[in-house]
């Protein structure tokens, strides 16, 4: 298994369209936003607001691209008030989410953190996800490998993964096989398309464009 792992989301569960590229695919890939009484769009990241959902791929192309061309108004058939840095805001929203969910299952028992501690519980085969700082010496990060058919997480900075383990800073650090993993694994996946690279997103619309799959 390669060492960024599978980056398609979990294809079970209902889909839903993406706004901006007309792509159907499973929830969990999606943002979900709802229209506030005021007409204002809220972002409802655990999707459990009231309301009609509406829904944009976890990338920052296609929320860029939904803010831009008003289609948040088309997908409501309404006009509609869109937050102003509304990408960076969810971008925020869900590093806070993974930074939470790491901690909960700190607290568990569930997440390490070090170096000497994660290559014990890599070796032991009891971890299934690999997280290391983005900003951490790449000839450190590399002695250490993803869990064999696991997972890695490399997005965070160590101040953000630091934050979870209530340190100042983190490179290194695991998770077991606990049952907050699949949440925090679901939610490092939606937040790491706010933060890689990609081609930009183009409606379903657009003359000679095609529906970018994620993956």
């Amino acid at each position: 298994m390669t060492r960024g792992g599978s980056e398609k989301h979990n294809d079970d569960g209902p889909e839903r369209k993406c706004l901006a590229t007309g792509e159907v695919q499973p929830k969990s890939g999606l943002i979900r936003f709802v229209v506030s009484p005021d007409a204002r769009v809220v972002p409802d990241l655990a999707g459990k607001l009231p309301g009609r959902g509406l829904y944009v791929s976890s990338e920052r192309t296609a929320l860029d691209l939904a803010a831009k061309k008003n289609l948040f108004a088309r997908g409501a058939k309404q006009p509609v008030t869109v937050p102003e840095g509304l990408t960076d805001l969810l971008e925020q929203m869900l590093v806070k989410r993974v930074i939470d969910l790491i901690s909960l299952a700190r607290r568990s028992g569930d997440a390490i953190a070090g170096y000497e501690k994660v290559k014990a519980m890599l070796q032991s085969e009891e971890a299934s996800v690999l997280i290391q700082a983005e900003d951490g010496s790449g000839r450190g990060k590399t002695k250490l490998s993803t869990p064999y058919g696991g997972r890695y997480i490399g997005w965070l900075s160590a101040d953000e993964l630091g934050a979870a383990f209530g340190r100042q800073t983190v490179i290194h650090a695991a998770l077991g096989s606990g049952g907050l993993v699949p949440r925090i694994v679901e939610e490092a996946m939606r937040l790491k398309g706010f933060r890689s690279p990609s081609q930009p997103a183009t409606t379903s619309g657009d003359r000679g464009g095609k529906s970018r799959r994620k993956g």
